[in-house]
This record gives C-alpha cells, sequence and structure tokens, in this order.
C-alpha cells in the first residue's frame, strides 16, 4: 500500500535549521469580519547563532508575504537590508529569505515581515466562525493551532521547542471584542495621528498606511463601522502552538478564585457569541474549582494574570488548551442545567478540567517535539478526568469509570499491528495529527494510573510537582519525569516503565494452576491471537497485584509481585479466590483457565463479593476480548456475563453493554435467527433493569441510578424490546405533535430520537431534522445527528448522506459518519459514500483531526477478509500519507473481526440455542 506519493522523508525535511532563534514576536493582526480576510505584521527578534545569510521558518502558502528586511546593529554596511530573493516550499510549508550580507554570529537583528490571508473555515490556523444574529449569518474568528498550524496565521519557528514571547496588538472592528493569551494593556478607537500624543500618532500613523485604515474614528467608514485597536501583555515564554487570539461581538459571565499558593486573586471569564452565553456557567463554576486544587496538588502557582474560555461553533478537536485562553467546541463547555443529561455535565466537568491541567501539563512544560505528545495528553487525561475532577465530583466514581471509557479504548487500539508505542518518531508532518489518538490519551493515561497506584498517589504526585518544577517556562522528554517519580518514590522508573512507553503493545498474563501455585507467563496480546516470534520479543514489568481472600473472607492485595521475566511461579492458596490485576490498574489482559473463570464468576456474582467493582468491569471486558483473540471461546465469555445478571452496579453494566455491543456488530451480517436469539439474550439482561427503575427520573437519584436507568433502556430499545420501543415512541409523539418535550427526560433524549427514526418513518425524521437545525443545547443537537443516521428507509438514508456534504457543519460531520456506521442498513453504505466522494472529503478535511475519524467509521466495522482486502485494494494508488496510520488500523481490525466472527460464530449460535432452553 502506498503511504506517500513522495516516500519517506528524514527530521531534515520538517525541522528547521538552528542557525538563528526567534526570542520574541512582536504581531499586529487585523481582521475584517466582513471581507473575510486578515493582514498581519511582525518584528521578529532573533538571536544569529550561526553566521548567515538565509533566515528560514515557516509558513504555510496560504499566507502571502511581502516587505520583507532585517535590520542589524551588528551589521558594518547597511544595519537595514531588503531581502533580495523569498523562496517557497509549499510542500515544506517553509520560506527561505536570502540576504545580500552576512549577519554575524553572536549577534541579534529583527526580522520584519507583512503577510495577508483569506479567512476560511478550515477549523485550522487563524479561521472563521458564525452564529445566527438576527436573521443573518455573523461571523467571528479564532485560532487552532495545535500541532502544526500557527505558520498558517503568521511566519514563525512553528516547533514547540523554539519558544519565544509575544506581544499581540489586534486591529478590528470597533464594535467587536478582542481577546488574547494576555489582558488587555489598552484599547481605543483609531484616530488621526495628528490628534495623538507624538509617538503613539507616528505608531497609529505607520498602522494606518500599513493596514489601509482610514482616520475618521469609529464611524466613519463605508460600513459605518470604524476600527479599533487592542493591545496585550506580554507573554512569557511559551511554543508557538500556544498563541490565540480571536475577533467577534462575544459575551462573557465572569468569576474568580484565589490561590491558595499566593492569596492572589485571578479572574476567569467564558466568552461566547451572545444566544449561547446562558449555557455557560456550569463550565466557568467548575473551572473555578480545579484551579485551586491544581495549584494546591502541583505547588506551583498558575503563572498568569487571567483564565478566559472561547467557546467556537466550529471547533475541529473538543477543545484547546492555550495559555490564558482556551477554546472548544460548544458539546465541551455548553450545557443548560434543566435541559442537559448527566451525560452532558460530566462530558462538560472533565473536558473542562482536562484544560486546565494543560496550563501545567503543556504549556508551563511543554514536549520537545511532537513524538512526546503523550506527556501533555497522558497526564492531562490521568490528572484532569480522574484524580482532579473526583476531588470535585466523587459521586461519579471517575477512576472506575476510567477502566471503560479510557483502559478499554486504549487496549482496543494497541490489540492491532498497526498500533504505535506511546512514544513514536513522528518525523513526518502529516504524521503528527494522527497521533491525537487513544495511545497519547487513553494509553499514556492508563500507564500513568497504572504507575500512580503502584508507587502510591501521594507519592506519585509529589514526583510530577519536581518534574513541573524542574521545567519550569521550558520542553521536557519523558526521561525528565522519571527522574522526578524516582526522586519521590526511590524506585528505577525507566526500568519498570520504558518498555509501556517505548514498545508497541501489551501483555496478556496467563495463568496456569498448580497444587499451592500458580504460573504466569507474560505474551504481547493482539486482537488476532497470532503474535509472530519477532512481534512477541517484548519483556514488560507487569505489576500483578494478586488479590486473595482468606478462609473468613478477609480481602488482601500483594502489590510487590512484578512480573519481569517471561514465565515465573508464585506461590498461592488456589483453593480460596484469587484473582490477578486487582481493582483493574494494570494496562494488560489476564487469561484463566475456563474453569477458573467460572469460580471467578461465581464469586464475582455474590451479594458480597470478594472481587470489587472495579474487578468486575476488568474481568468482563477481558472475558470477551481474549474470546475475539481465539484464547478463549467467547461462549465462556457469554457465561460470565450471564452469570451477573444480578448486578447492580451501573459500571459494571456498561462494561457488559460495552461488550455485548461489540459482539452485536461481529454478528450483523450473520442469519436473522442467530440475530433474534442474541437479542432475546440482551432484552433478558435489560428488561429487568427497566422495569425495576422506570422511566421517570428524580432530583434525588444517584448518579449511578440516573445511568443505570438510561443505559438500561437505551440498551432494551436497541435490543428490540417492544414494551420499551412503545414507551419511548409514545413520548416522542408527543413531542412530535405539541412541541412540547416535557416527557422525555434529558437523560432519555438521545435514546428516544434514535428510536423515534430507527421505528417510525418520514414524519420522525423531518422532527427531528429540525431539532437539528435549531437546537436547544449542544447534546441535543448531538442526539438529533445520530437520530438522523438511524433510519433503515434506504431513501432517507442516501437523503441524510447528501445533506451531508451540503447542509452539514464540517466539526459534525463526524457524527453522521459515527451514526451511519452504527447503523447496520447503512454501515456498507457509508463506505461507499466515503470513496465516492473521496476528493472532496480529504480536501475538505485537510489539516483536520477529524479525517482519521471518518476513515474509520467508514470501514473498520466491516467483518470479512473480502472487505479488507478490497478497501486495501482501493486505497493502493491513493495518497494517504495524512490518515495512513487511520487506515492501517481500520484495515488489521476488519481483518480481526473476520477472524473472530469465524472462530465464534457457531460457539455462539450454539449457546444461544442452549440459553434459551
Amino acid at each position: 500500500m502506498s503511504t506517500s506519493t513522495s516516500g519517506p522523508k528524514s527530521d531534515a525535511n520538517f525541522r528547521l535549521p538552528t542557525n538563528v532563534k526567534a526570542t520574541h514576536y512582536d504581531l499586529t493582526f487585523k481582521t475584517d469580519l466582513e471581507d473575510l480576510t486578515f493582514k498581519g505584521y511582525g518584528v521578529i527578534h532573533l538571536d544569529i547563532v550561526e553566521e548567515t545569510k538565509e533566515i528560514i521558518f515557516n509558513a504555510s502558502s496560504d499566507l502571502s508575504i511581502g516587505d520583507v528586511s532585517i535590520h542589524s546593529e551588528a551589521l558594518k554596511t547597511e544595519q537595514v537590508q531588503s531581502a533580495s530573493e523569498v523562496k517557497i516550499q509549499k510542500d515544506e510549508e517553509r520560506v527561505t529569505v536570502l540576504f545580500t550580507h552576512a549577519l554575524p554570529k553572536g549577534s541579534k537583528a529583527k526580522l520584519h515581515l507583512g503577510w495577508d490571508a483569506k479567512l476560511t473555515g478550515s477549523m485550522t490556523g487563524y479561521y472563521y466562525s458564525s452564529t445566527e444574529h438576527e436573521g443573518k449569518k455573523r461571523y467571528y474568528t479564532l485560532t487552532q493551532f495545535e500541532p502544526t498550524a500557527a505558520r498558517r496565521a503568521f511566519p514563525s519557528w512553528d516547533e514547540p521547542l523554539l519558544k519565544a514571547t509575544y506581544d499581540v496588538t489586534m486591529i478590528s472592528r470597533a464594535d467587536t471584542v478582542n481577546l488574547s493569551n494576555m489582558p488587555v494593556t489598552s484599547e481605543k478607537p483609531f484616530v488621526d495621528a495628528a490628534s495623538s500624543s507624538e509617538s503613539d500618532g507616528k505608531n497609529l500613523g505607520k498602522l494606518a498606511k500599513m493596514f489601509s485604515l482610514k482616520s475618521e474614528g469609529t464611524t466613519g467608514d463605508a460600513a459605518g463601522k470604524g476600527w479599533k485597536i487592542t493591545r496585550f501583555e506580554r507573554t512569557p515564554l511559551m511554543s508557538t502552538y500556544l498563541l490565540c487570539f480571536a475577533n467577534g461581538h462575544f459575551e462573557y459571565l465572569e468569576s474568580s478564585y484565589t490561590s491558595p499558593i499566593s492569596g492572589r486573586k485571578i479572574p476567569l471569564r467564558i466568552y461566547t457569541t451572545p444566544d449561547i452565553i446562558h449555557q455557560a456557567q456550569f463550565s466557568l463554576d467548575v473551572k473555578s474549582k480545579v484551579m485551586p486544587i491544581y495549584e494546591q496538588v502541583f505547588q506551583i502557582e498558575y503563572p498568569l494574570p487571567k483564565l478566559d474560555t472561547l467557546v467556537a461553533h466550529d471547533f475541529d478537536a473538543g477543545a484547546m488548551e492555550n495559555w490564558g485562553l482556551i477554546t472548544g467546541r460548544t458539546s465541551a463547555f455548553l450545557l443548560d442545567p434543566k435541559k442537559s443529561d448527566l451525560a452532558a455535565k460530566k462530558r462538560v466537568a472533565t473536558v473542562t478540567s482536562h484544560e486546565c491541567a494543560h496550563l501545567w501539563f503543556g504549556d508551563l512544560v511543554t514536549m520537545a517535539w511532537w513524538d512526546n505528545l503523550w506527556l501533555n495528553e497522558g497526564f492531562a487525561t490521568l490528572m484532569g478526568e480522574v484524580i482532579i475532577i473526583d476531588k470535585v465530583f466523587p459521586e461519579w466514581k471517575v477512576d472506575s469509570e476510567f477502566i471503560d471509557v479510557h483502559l478499554a479504548r486504549a487496549l482496543d487500539l494497541d490489540a492491532v499491528r498497526s498500533s504505535h508505542p506511546i512514544e513514536v518518531p513522528v518525523p513526518d508532518a502529516n504524521q503528527i495529527n494522527q497521533i491525537f489518538d487513544a495511545l497519547s490519551y487513553s494509553k499514556a493515561g492508563s500507564v500513568l494510573r497504572m504507575l500512580s497506584n503502584y508507587v502510591g498517589e501521594e507519592t506519585f504526585l509529589r514526583g510530577v510537582s519536581i518534574y513541573l518544577s524542574k521545567h519550569l517556562y521550558g520542553n521536557s522528554v519523558t526521561k525528565d519525569l522519571w527522574k522526578g517519580i524516582g526522586e519521590a518514590s526511590g524506585l528505577d522508573i525507566p526500568k519498570m516503565l520504558d518498555n509501556w512507553i517505548l514498545k508497541i503493545g501489551y501483555p496478556v498474563v496467563t495463568v496456569k494452576e498448580n497444587n499451592d501455585s500458580v504460573t504466569v507467563r507474560q505474551d504481547r496480546f493482539l486482537s488476532t491471537g497470532d503474535p509472530t516470534d519477532k512481534e512477541n520479543e517484548t519483556l514488560w514489568q507487569i505489576p500483578l497485584n494478586v488479590k486473595t481472600a482468606d478462609a473468613s473472607g478477609k480481602v488482601s492485595t500483594d502489590r510487590s509481585i512484578v512480573l519481569s521475566e517471561r514465565e515465573a511461579t508464585i506461590p498461592l492458596d488456589t483453593s480460596k479466590p484469587f484473582k490477578l490485576n486487582a481493582q483493574t490498574t494494570g494496562v494488560y489482559r489476564v487469561a484463566y483457565t475456563p474453569e477458573r473463570l467460572k469460580k471467578i464468576g461465581e464469586e464475582a456474582a455474590k451479594e458480597n463479593s470478594v472481587f470489587s467493582l472495579e474487578d468486575r468491569m476488568g474481568l468482563v471486558s477481558d472475558a470477551l476480548i481474549l474470546a475475539k483473540a481465539g484464547i478463549s471461546q467467547t461462549s465462556a465469555a457469554l457465561d460470565l456475563i450471564k452469570s451477573l445478571k444480578s448486578e447492580k452496579e451501573y459500571l459494571v453494566w456498561s462494561a457488559i453493554d460495552s461488550q455485548l455491543g461489540k459482539l452485536t456488530k461481529i454478528l450483523w451480517e450473520q442469519p436473522e435467527e442467530v440475530r433474534d436469539d442474541f437479542n432475546a439474550f440482551r432484552r433478558s439482561l435489560m428488561r429487568p433493569l427497566v422495569d425495576k427503575l422506570g422511566y421517570e427520573y428524580s432530583p434525588d437519584d444517584s448518579a449511578d441510578t440516573i445511568q443505570l436507568r438510561t443505559l438500561a433502556i437505551a440498551a432494551a430499545a436497541g435490543a428490540k424490546d417492544p414494551d420499551v420501543i412503545a414507551q419511548l415512541a409514545s413520548r416522542f409523539k408527543h413531542f412530535q405533535e405539541t412541541g412540547d418535550d416535557s416527557k422525555i427526560p434529558a437523560d432519555l433524549l438521545r435514546t428516544t430520537f434514535i428510536n423515534a427514526v430507527r421505528n417510525g418513518g418520514r414524519a420522525e425524521y423531518e422532527t427531528i431534522k429540525k431539532v437539528y437545525k435549531n437546537p436547544p443545547t449542544p447534546s441535543a443537537k448531538i442526539s438529533a445527528m445520530l437520530a438522523m443516521t438511524a433510519s433503515k428507509d434506504k431513501e432517507i438514508i442516501e437523503e441524510t448522506l447528501k445533506f451531508v456534504l451540503t447542509d452539514v457543519q464540517i466539526q459534525d460531520t463526524m457524527y453522521f459518519f459515527s451514526g451511519a456506521a452504527a447503523n447496520r442498513e447503512s454501515r456498507r453504505r457509508i463506505g461507499e459514500f466515503f470513496k465516492e466522494n473521496y476528493d472532496t472529503i480529504t480536501k475538505m478535511f485537510e489539516g483536520n483531526f477529524s479525517l482519521s475519524y471518518l476513515v474509520k467509521f467508514s470501514f473498520q466495522e466491516l467483518t470479512t477478509e473480502k472487505d479488507a482486502d478490497a478497501v486495501e485494494a482501493w486505497f493502493k494508488d491513493k495518497d494517504v500519507s495524512k490518515f495512513n496510520l487511520a487506515l492501517a488500523q481500520s484495515l488489521d481490525t476488519i481483518r480481526a473481526n473476520a477472524k473472530w466472527l469465524q472462530r465464534s460464530k457457531d460457539d455462539v449460535a450454539d449457546w444461544l440455542k442452549k440459553s434459551k432452553l
């Protein structure tokens, strides 16, 4: 398969030379929201490291660069030189500027240059978003520079290691708001230079000429809106990808927190367009709660004078941690407390906390290069979504939920051959976007969680604080973190952790029982179950965390045993209950004999089991995924799940539902009788929960009760329970006829919408379409998108796919693809749709994170070798360099699905028949 049209490229093709160093940027941007253009002018301060006649920096071909000159007092000839030649390397996004006279080594210089460009809706670089205002579209702008898009907004040394300070000035329409990383130092309407002070007048006159400004004040231009100039404080040292600025008609809510370290009061704001500001309070409240906790935990004060958040209608990623000005999409930061479900509340809280974690991990201390992205994202995942948010919302049991949300996600992706190490070389800029995946986030977070559990959370956090303190305002690599935690713990952290970070994959630990011991063996786990000898060379340091119970039922866990060899024998009384990977904190799977798995299942099903909630979650996940790999039988996993039918904990049911969902997808093209039998089994599990919990939600309900009720109803409806479907349909009908949604609890909105379209027709579809076009909340909009793709009607499916390319915001496209892939009636069609519109889609999402997800949604749910061969053949002559990882992982997933199906279809069919007896 071709992965590049021009062959592999070395680091030199993408890393800038080190003959000069940018130390400070003085940047001015003029934004015109009416013409959708921007102009820029920059003075970039340089240290000349080696004598040179050329300056090389990053700049996208979208920028039209002109008026390039350099000033250096060290020159004996002309102190100001205009460029003698400007060379543009489009593919490498680099510009080489040549000068006649060499700049001396050790000198300083100032590079002056101007540029202009069109604003686009690309969701990358400096781009526009929009909202409706008085029946018309009103535009605003913001930036998204991570990982390599600062160069789309200004010429720069656009690498994380090349930190500098920034002075930002923004010129904009007088009735708009300007935002940047730092607070505003001055803001004034543009006036005639002659009426200002001499120094300020000269500056304004220069700006007026440079940016073609009129001088009539705030009302004198043709549009009836004059210009204003906003200046911001200088930033601390930081990487280009963290610079941020925005311009538009924004409103804000305001709060603050008091630093527990200095007593300083730090203002907090959240900005949105006026139409959605009423949904921003909850995120602002979360931010005010987590920020002082972060300071206490790290013993490092947040160093900037303010912290804003800007919510955008169009945003590619979920959110972005720009220092002092966090940005993100509406679903990441907005909710209406009266109309939003608990899932939406949890998302807003965890995203807010995740981004705040980055203010230390990523912003204050930044990875040296993108191969260490995990230092940012793994930490923000663990700190933001578990350790810190648990202190604010302990009732959510986020540490336990991590197993089903992040650990399972990481283990799924890392079980395919085309996975990659957590720390992975990314010399090619095309690869950088692709590693913002479950390995950099979820696996990295899982490995850190495993380490924290092993050394103890207090010791772990002390080590993290040491690490941060030693690299303030600087850059770091993996070994720097290990030194900090090693200093706190006294342990050889690299010895234990290096293979988890630097090697691909993870182990499965196989347990064989002896009379008074167990023999454990580690091998690389692959979802296809067939690692080669070369693939199986890695030996991990595995904390086995052996949980045992004595005759009285007293439970203890031995955390001292680490499996570092291929095999080891451990003394153990196998006549008593035992389990490895206690609390499911380890990043590995455990394979027991069928007899032991049955015993563990029986113990797990007891009212007061020695196996905890987290243990039971891990058992369910391991059982089915090991069956997928052929290590055990799928029927044995189904036996385990069936034995847990009296389970009371939501999170265990969530793990069960996740795993049964995977099996549902494998069986999607099997005979109808098999699918009906499987749905009957699912109903037998879920319907009793529905009958017990009902459909009504109370303010007194615990988080567990709310989530379990929602899960049970959705799962029962998905398994075609006629009574549940009828109940949901009745509630939807009332909404359809009256517009009153009061009979649909917020937590049931998504499943109600999906089932209305799935089991209804044109009328239901059109009702949902109206919700999509005018959603009351971000979560309602997502629910509507997923529902629009749930139809069984071929005509509606085609109409929806056409709608995706004509009427859908770019950021929303992935929801339609995800929904279509989840619908067995459109699962094959979405792949064909991707291929039919390949040029349009790849161009539309060029440079975005979403492209890899669209590839996966389009193909990875297929289940035959023939499918994998056909997909591989179709892409053979395509340039897949921007999504080659996603494509390879999709092909591996299809082939793993195919092997699972071939191994298990008869086993499952037989088990289902017997279970009915």
